[in-house]
């Protein structure tokens, strides 16, 4: 399983524009994609700020998603909106949540065509090393 947390910035006054282009997205991911478990915004307290929390079956689902076209038509819209934007790969605690935890693609890249291959370059999976001993301390104790 694949899970993001984006955390993002629009330029000033594109507030409206960059909720549009979310909310198309938002339809277009629930309706055309399998692997999607969850793909939601949320805007941010302080002004212009916005938080999409985005799930996959798999890491290869989360990279279908983002060369997608639906993906691919709002990335321009996109990136005519956003200021700024960190990506940071999350892990949901045991029984706490239920998705499953994050992981990434073991071996060689199984993607071929170049651009997965570009998105998968850009958008690695980051696995910390602490989630593995978080995960094996609470399988040890359950």
């Amino acid at each position: 399983m694949a899970t993001i947390l984006a955390h993002i910035i629009v330029h000033p006054g594109s507030e409206t524009r960059f909720e549009d282009v979310a909310r198309a997205l938002h339809a277009a991911t629930h309706e055309r994609e399998d692997g999607v478990l969850r793909y939601e915004y949320w805007r941010g307290a302080e002004p212009s700020s916005y938080y999409t929390l985005l799930s996959f079956s798999d890491y290869a689902a989360f990279l279908a998603h983002q060369t997608s076209p639906h993906h691919e038509r709002a990335a321009s819209d996109l990136g005519s909106v956003i200021a700024s934007m960190r990506i940071e790969w999350v892990d949901p605690i045991a029984g706490a949540s239920t998705l499953p935890p994050t992981a990434g693609p073991h071996g060689p890249s199984p993607f071929t065509d170049d651009r997965t291959r570009r998105y998968a370059d850009a958008f690695p999976p980051t696995i910390a090393n602490w989630w593995l001993a978080q995960r094996a301390e609470g399988d040890a104790t359950r």
